[in-house]
């Protein structure tokens, strides 16, 4: 593990080589303290790259209020999403488990509303468990897990939801493919402020009410996801809007806008509206007893800087499922340290519900594996199996070694490949003839945890 944790550490680049020299090995603090029930601050970005922030080695994107997170609690250099798109790392997120369970967690993303795809009112979530235990449970900004009138965040145990239902909307008009998008509860409202100003806005406010019990907020920006809009871009606004009020079903994706300049506006507005809610904990007394997580849904796509890692969003290489994950916790973690810890998005599920004393549902048993005794007590990291796989991919990590099937070229068939992570992040190396046994060992564990999930249609 230590050898994992200098390579990781290494990885951040000469961008943090101020970091570098403060951080240090993460060790737990056993010693008791702070809440029993802590709040709990879930921060998610969407398609951010894993090197996107200052802390993670970033040349150009400043990301003050983030690097202050890092420098507070403990950067992890080895963590994933649970999927390589939106939807599916949703559904690991809040229910804990492998999104090929549910058939939502199927979709790459779920694209249209429709009955059959989302998170089942009934399934428990991190919000119902919480609630159940006396939390008060908000969600601002981005679902993505399933459309009215069959799913929503108030059918999955959040008591507040302000926030988008699909993919991707416009900054300033909400408009999406499928009309307006945005919602206070499940009531269709209108605002046109630039959306990452107003979601850190609704969740600063959320933080400085008086709360008699302690909250889960879920803070799910859509920045730095598509269209290109940075604060202030509303001529470009208008126009994504017109398009998609004429019919252009691609105007969205805005293919043929964006640039480097647009997308470091957007990382540090994201980064700013971090800066305002981590500003209201402080403010109102709760910073020491709050819990505070965050992450990206999956990799980054066409403007994020991933170096040293290849891939992006959609695929199964490093750089479309290994994010920026930051830690802090004052009563518990001690600042300024560095993790190598292989860590998925299902085991925050996990580690957040011992932490909280929270048992899951026994009819429903998580797949993530709780890292509590490792960050509270310094037990042994849990040694789990991290899983992939898309429609056309598969992956597995095991310490050290990942197991990749992708395909290589236009027309050509997926082949296996075995790479050495710690000496390889690059994934450039491919050691399936050399070391076959690790490579068999591998391909046959997932063969297994693949066959108790949904098969894609």
């Amino acid at each position: 593990m230590a050898a994992a944790t200098a390579a990781g550490t290494a990885l951040a680049g000469a961008g943090t080589a101020e970091a570098e020299t403060r951080e240090r090995p993460f060790q737990a603090d056993p010693r008791p303290g702070g809440s029993a029930r802590p709040n709990i601050l879930i921060i998610l970005g969407d398609d951010l790259g894993w090197a996107d922030l200052g802390c993670y080695g970033s040349p150009e994107i400043r990301t003050p209020h983030l690097d202050g997170l890092a420098r507070q609690g403990v950067r992890f250099t080895d963590a994933y999403s649970a999927a390589a798109v939106c939807s599916p790392t949703r559904f690991g997120l809040y229910t804990g488990r492998y999104p090929g369970r549910l058939r939502g967690g199927l979709e790459e993303p779920i694209a249209r509303p429709d009955e059959l795809h989302g998170i089942p009112r009934d399934h428990p979530t991190l919000a119902s468990l919480l609630k159940g235990a006396g939390y008060a449970t908000a969600m601002f900004g981005k679902w993505h897990c399933g459309y009215l009138p069959w799913y929503s965040p108030l059918k999955s145990g959040w008591d507040t939801f302000f926030g988008n239902l699909s993919g991707a909307v416009d900054y300033y008009s909400k408009i999406t493919t499928e009309g307006r998008d945005l919602y206070e509860g499940e009531t269709p409202v209108e605002s046109l402020g630039y959306y990452t100003d107003t979601l850190a806005d609704r969740a600063a406010a959320f933080v400085r009410e008086r709360h008699d019990r302690p909250w889960l907020l879920n803070l799910n920006f859509t920045a730095p996801h598509w269209p290109w809009e940075g604060p202030g871009d509303r001529a470009v606004s208008r126009e994504i809007t017109s398009r998609v009020q004429a019919g252009d079903g691609q105007a969205l994706w805005h293919q043929d806008g964006g640039s480097l300049a647009t997308y470091r506006r957007m990382v540090e507005a994201l980064d700013a509206g971090v800066g305002r809610v981590l500003r209201a904990l402080r403010e109102t007394g709760q910073e020491r007893d709050t819990l505070v997580l965050f992450s990206s849904d999956n990799g980054g796509e066409r403007w994020s800087y991933q170096w040293p890692l290849t891939g992006a969003k959609a695929g199964l290489n490093e750089g479309g499922i290994r994010v920026p994950n930051l830690l802090r916790w004052p009563a518990r973690i001690r600042p300024r340290q560095v993790s190598g810890v292989p860590v998925i998005t299902q085991d925050w599920t996990a580690t957040i519900l011992e932490i909280t004393g929270v048992r899951p549902a026994a009819s429903h048993p998580l797949d993530g594996r709780s890292i509590a005794p490792y960050l509270l007590r310094g037990a042994r990291p849990p040694e789990h199996d991290l899983f992939w796989r898309t429609r056309t991919s598969r992956a597995l990590r095991r310490g050290r070694w990942k197991y990749l099937r992708a395909p290589r070229a236009a027309g050509a068939a997926p082949a296996d490949a075995l790479y050495d992570l710690a000496a390889d992040p690059r994934e450039q190396a491919d050691l399936a003839r050399r070391r076959p046994d690790v490579l068999t060992a591998l391909s046959a564990r997932w063969e297994e945890i693949n066959k108790d999930l949904l098969p894609y249609s």
